[in-house]
This record gives structure tokens, C-alpha cells and sequence, in this order.
């Protein structure tokens, strides 16, 4: 039986699209999330219903990590049965080694895996995949498309408003005065992704309006640069990110607005609450 062309490979901080769930050459290769010495697979083991849950009872904070380079190896000789070669776009390697471990797998693995480091998250692998499988369907080549895509990487606009300080704070992510006045002050941290791939403050804003309204300006930036569909994410709270949608809408009519959940993985850092606002320049 001859072999298909390629897979497509994201890890489990990417948001998975419809599009992607219904695509059966694509793979997302999932994180682990550890509770002391529990440890559990991103998305398999543990929802992020049951993370959130989880947290609030745990006497630990959960930590990440990434699967080793033999765990990624493992993967990519199974799916080296069905497939000539693979494209693989993985979370900012600032923000984590997956990248690094799963190259190290494909080289276990003597399989040839082309890899894009999306310098992003959540939506921002996604857009990359999308980018890809429609340039590999328009009959361009690997080379083609890894070219095109490492020209995209940096342009994913993502603006986070994080969620509970009180989880913030328990993750180490926050100081204990910290916590104390941004809980007094009602302070609500906005952070972005640099085009370097890392995650910077950008705002501090005291209110949960003026923080909806702050991811709002963004938005209509985006609309009168051309943008007329963006990506809205989500930690665990749907009514709220409904809310903002609508907002949206009111504000720029005709904005097409996706919501999608923040993985399991991404959950454990920025906080159940969070809500953020993902485009492609």
C-alpha cells in the first residue's frame, strides 16, 4: 500500500480547529501536565473542565512539560508506516523545548519531519497548518511551503487578558505582593506575544470592562488594516467570551469571530478566566 504525502504534526498547545478534527492527516502530539507526582497526557487523561477542577482542590500547582525525545520518537515511527514525510508546527521554542524534543524524535525515528517553530500558540500553530495543508492541496511543494510559512511565523497578533491572579500566584507567576495589589486594585494583566516568540506585559488595566474594551481597540486596529477574522480563546469561561464576541460585533460590524477553547496545557499557565484575541497579519 503506497504511502501518503504528509502528515501534519502540531503539539497540544495548538488550538484544534474544526477544519483540523475532520482532517485525518492531521496529528496533534499532546503534553504532559503533572500534579506532583501524578502525571497525566494533555487532552487524554485530563480535560480542561478537569484541570480547572483540579486545581482548585490540588495542595500542588500543576507544572508542564513536554514528551521526551523517545516519546516523540515512538510517534513519529508509527506515523512514518502511513506517511512519505511530515511537516510539524510547534509552540515558541522560547516558551518551551517541544520543539527540540520532537526534533530529536524524528532523528531517533529516521524520519523526515520538516519543522516550523510558530513562535505563537494556540491559534498561532493553527493558522500555520491551515496555511500549509491549502498551499500542499494547491500542489506546492514542501520546500514551497515551509518557505511561505517561516515567512508568516512573527505575524500572529495575540493579545491575552490573563485569567484568576489567585492562580497566577499559586503557579509562582506572581509575587505575594503582587497578588495582595492586584487583587485590591482589581487589576487585570494583559500580556502579548512578541515577534521574538516570548510572552511581555503590555498593560495592567483596573477593570474587567476597560480589559474587554482594551482587547476590543485591538480588534478594530486589525479591521482597519484589512483584518476580517479573528480568533477568541477562551479558559473556562464561554458566557464571558460570548460576551466579548458580541462586543466585537457591535463595535466592527461584519468581524467574523471564532471562539475556541485554551488547551489543557496552556490552562495550567495563564489562568482559568483567560480570554484572548489571535489574528495573521
Amino acid at each position: 500500500m503506497a504511502k501518503k504525502p504528509i502528515a501534519w504534526i502540531v503539539d497540544s498547545t495548538a488550538y484544534v480547529s474544526k477544519e483540523l478534527q475532520e482532517n485525518p492527516d492531521f496529528y496533534s502530539i499532546p503534553l504532559n501536565i503533572h500534579f506532583g507526582e501524578d502525571q497525566y497526557v494533555d487532552g487524554i487523561d485530563l480535560t480542561a473542565e478537569e484541570l480547572y477542577a483540579k486545581i482548585k482542590t490540588a495542595e500542588e500547582f500543576p507544572k508542564s512539560s513536554q514528551p521526551s525525545a523517545g516519546e516523540f520518537g515512538e510517534t513519529y515511527k508509527k506515523i512514518a508506516e502511513n506517511y512519505e514525510e511530515a511537516i510539524a508546527v510547534h509552540v515558541s521554542a522560547k516558551m518551551s523545548g517541544t520543539l527540540a524534543s520532537s526534533m530529536g524524535g524524528a532523528e531517533i525515528a529516521g524520519f523526515p519531519v520538516t519543522f516550523i517553530d510558530s513562535l505563537s500558540l494556540s491559534y498561532g500553530l493553527t493558522g500555520l497548518i491551515h496555511r500549509g495543508m491549502e498551499m500542499h492541496k494547491n500542489g506546492s511543494t514542501v520546500a514551497e511551503i515551509k518557505v511561505e510559512l517561516d515567512n508568516m511565523v512573527g505575524n500572529c497578533k495575540a493579545y491575552i487578558l490573563m485569567g484568576k491572579l489567585e492562580q497566577l500566584y499559586k503557579g509562582g507567576r506572581m509575587s505575594a505582593a503582587q497578588f495582595y495589589l492586584g487583587s485590591l486594585l482589581k487589576v487585570k494583566p494583559i500580556v502579548q506575544i512578541s515577534t521574538a516568540g516570548e510572552l511581555e506585559p503590555i498593560a495592567k488595566v483596573r477593570s474587567e470592562k476597560r480589559a474587554l474594551q482594551y482587547l476590543i481597540d485591538k480588534v478594530i486596529e486589525a479591521h482597519q488594516k484589512g483584518i476580517k477574522k479573528i480568533f477568541l480563546m477562551q479558559g473556562n469561561v464561554i458566557e464571558q467570551a460570548n460576551h466579548l464576541k458580541n462586543l466585537i460585533q457591535e463595535q466592527v460590524p461584519g468581524m467574523e469571530v471564532e471562539i475556541g477553547e485554551v488547551s489543557s496545557v496552556l490552562a495550567v499557565h495563564a489562568g482559568e478566566g483567560t480570554l484572548a484575541v489571535l489574528w495573521y497579519e
